[in-house]
């Protein structure tokens, strides 16, 4: 994965061991409060967000830029 084509990220969000479909809700609240044009990178251990998040993000009119998974944890770069 070419790290220099990513985006910087400008926020964060860590979410471990909580069940689906917490993440996905945490995520969106999340991706509200920034603004136009900014990146919410979101790590999580929950493996049904590898569906969830994605598709919401899509049904909220953001971007996903990137989705990484290594052992247990997924990793999520969305612009609003």
């Amino acid at each position: 994965m070419q790290q220099s084509a990513l985006p910087e990220v400008d926020f964060q969000l860590e979410i471990m061991g909580e069940p689906c479909p917490y993440p996905a809700v945490a995520t969106l609240e999340a991706m509200s409060q920034l603004a136009v044009g900014q990146v919410l990178e979101v790590v999580t251990d929950c493996l049904q967000s590898i569906n969830n998040i994605p598709l919401d993000a899509k049904n909220h009119g953001y971007q996903v830029l990137a989705l990484t998974q290594q052992g247990p944890l997924v990793r999520f770069l969305l612009r609003k």
